[in-house]
This record gives structure tokens, C-alpha cells and sequence, in this order.
């Protein structure tokens, strides 16, 4: 009987093996396919990342943009400043030689104790007229040292005054250089989401041509329009003149945009000068409010709660603005975007 219940009992052994290596193969074989096919995101989830990382990219754009325009201004003052020390050290230079000149004339004559040259001189006349000289000679010796020192003090002013431009330039350049890396950082990631779409799909969401706050693209001819007058009428003219324009981050024309870029080269074109950032047009000229229905041709109309973009309203409820990074110059309606504040140039 004993023979009987071996067999039995390493029947069910191997059936308990073969059974948890069975679970242990298929829970392996799940793991595998759960790392080797890996969910792609959908057209939809692609969009609303993308869109996230453009706007962070017109972001660090306009952040770009600020710290450039105030390095380029410190750059500026920068070497204004080195002119002023090179002139103020060639005064200070001759001031000195002068100042050694007059010591070194009072040296020869001051020599022998001046009542005791007077007594010993053979021609008390001639000795007087010397005398007279050297009174005048010490009066512009201590006319030139005050001199002296007064150009040595607006020197060291000057020393320091650089010291602290350069020092605030190097931080300017470093805010510049973590911008752009920061603008790039985010396009390529876009990029990358975009990568894993088709051709078709890609456009429709960079362009905006599938339903988007973004549609509109196609030419607005300015006749249609309302007409503005002055430097508005010409500033309109020439930002929809560059519709289909590609968008480059930092760009000001006069072929690629960004968006503050765009209202910079348009107005430009007017003889007005704008700030470089959405932010700082944010702050030109008139206050229109929040209603675009107050807007007139050529007005800035300023979006997002940190002033990130830009457009400007050509009239009919439109705006012509440098959307984002593979976008182009277009048209859309001025409401598409939440609306900040609308600037009357």
C-alpha cells in the first residue's frame, strides 16, 4: 500500500510546482508586455500637453526677451561709462604732469629762504619780479591740485559705477541664458509629443486647424476692415501684411515674429517705438480695459493673467498676433483668448 501512495503524493507536488510556475509565467509575461507596449497618449492628450509647454515657452520667450532688451541696455551704459574713465584718466594724467611741473619750478626757486635772496640779490627789481612769479606759480599749484583731486574723486565714482553696471549686466546675461534655455527645453519637449502623431495631427494642433481658439488662419484682406487713421492705420497695415510669417522665439522681423516681436516691428513701422515684452506693452499708452468691445484698429490687446501674449485688433472682433512656435502670423477672433487688458497706443 505504501507503493501506492508514493506516486499519489508527487503527482500532487509536481502539479502544485507546475501550477506556480504557470502564475509565475504569465504575472512575468504581463510585466513584459506592460513595459515593451507602453499606452500611447491620444491625439487629445497630445494637444492639451503640447499647448502647456508652448505657453510656457512664449513664457520663457517674453522672459527672454525683457532680460535682453535690459542687457543690451546695460551693455550700452556699460561702454559709455569705459569712455568716461579713458577721458577721465587722460585729465587726470595731465592734471598730474601739470601739477609736477609747477612743484618742480618751485623747487629751483625756493631753494635759498626768500629774505635771504632778497638781502644777497644784486638786483632787488629783477628779484621781485621773480618773487611775484613764484606767488603765482604756488596760486596754480594749489588751483591744480584741487583739480586733481576733485577729477580723482569723479573717477573713482566713475570706477564704481561701472563696477556695479558690469556686475548687474552679468546677472542679465545669466537671466538670458536660463530663458533661452528654459524656451528651448520646452519646445523640444513639445516636439517630442508631437513626434508621436502623425503629420496631419501635428499641424492640427500647431496651427490650430481642428476646432481650436487658434483657427482663422487664412488671409484677412485690410479693405474688409474698419479703417484706423494715423500711426494705428499703418501699424495694422504692416502686421497683416505679414500674415504666414513663420514664429521664432525672440524674433522682430522683419520675416519671423514672435508676438510682442510683431506689435515692436508693426508700430515701427509707424515711427512709434514699444517696448520689447507683452508685459511692458502691458503699461503703453491709453487704458481701454477689459471690453474689446471699446477696442479700436491698432489697439494692443494684452492676454493671460501674467501678460504672456500679445495681438493687436484690426476691427470685425478680429486681433493679427504671432500665435506660438510652429504657428505663423494669423488672424483670430479677440476673444479666443482671456483678455488682460487692451492698450490704446
Amino acid at each position: 500500500m505504501a507503493s501506492h501512495r508514493r506516486p499519489k503524493q508527487a503527482s500532487r507536488a509536481r502539479a502544485y510546482v507546475l501550477t506556480g510556475a504557470a502564475a509565475t509565467a504569465v504575472a512575468l509575461t504581463a510585466q513584459v508586455s506592460a513595459h515593451a507596449a507602453p499606452a500611447q497618449p491620444n491625439k487629445n492628450e497630445v494637444k492639451a500637453q503640447v499647448d502647456k509647454l508652448l505657453e510656457e515657452q512664449e513664457q520663457a520667450t517674453e522672459k527672454y526677451n525683457g532680460a535682453k532688451e535690459k542687457a543690451d541696455q546695460l551693455r550700452k551704459q556699460a561702454d559709455q561709462l569705459q569712455d568716461q574713465l579713458a577721458r577721465g584718466q587722460e585729465q587726470l594724467t595731465e592734471l598730474a604732469s601739470g601739477l609736477a611741473a609747477v612743484a618742480a619750478d618751485q623747487y629751483r626757486q625756493g631753494g635759498i629762504d626768500p629774505s635771504v635772496r632778497l638781502m644777497l640779490s644784486s638786483d632787488p627789481d629783477r628779484y621781485l619780479d621773480q618773487a611775484s612769479s613764484f606767488d603765482q606759480a604756488a596760486s596754480t599749484q594749489t588751483a591744480t591740485l584741487k583739480a586733481l583731486e576733485d577729477q580723482q574723486r569723479r573717477l573713482n565714482q566713475q570706477k564704481q559705477e561701472a563696477a556695479t553696471v558690469l556686475a548687474e549686466l552679468e546677472g542679465q546675461t545669466r537671466a538670458l541664458n536660463d530663458a533661452k534655455g528654459t524656451a528651448q527645453s520646452k519646445l523640444q519637449e513639445a516636439q517630442q509629443l508631437l513626434n508621436t502623431l502623425s503629420a496631419a495631427d501635428r499641424t492640427a494642433i500647431v496651427r490650430g486647424t481642428d476646432g481650436s481658439a487658434s483657427r482663422g488662419a487664412s488671409r484677412v484682406d485690410p479693405t474688409t476692415l474698419p479703417q484706423a487713421t494715423g500711426a494705428a492705420m499703418v501699424a495694422v497695415n504692416a502686421a497683416l501684411d505679414k500674415q504666414g510669417s513663420d514664429y521664432v522665439s525672440g524674433a522682430t522681423g522683419p520675416n519671423t515674429f514672435d508676438c510682442s516681436g510683431l506689435m515692436v516691428w508693426a508700430y515701427a513701422k509707424a515711427g512709434v517705438s514699444l517696448p520689447r515684452t507683452s508685459q511692458e506693452q502691458a503699461t503703453v499708452g491709453a487704458n481701454v480695459g477689459t471690453d474689446w468691445h471699446n477696442a479700436q484698429p491698432g489697439d494692443l490687446v494684452i492676454y493671460k493673467a501674467d501678460r504672456s501674449h500679445v495681438a493687436m485688433y484690426i476691427g470685425n472682433g478680429m486681433v493679427v498676433h504671432s500665435p506660438k512656435a510652429g504657428d505663423v502670423v494669423k488672424v483670430m477672433k479677440v476673444d479666443a483668448i482671456s483678455i488682460n487688458v487692451i492698450r490704446r497706443v
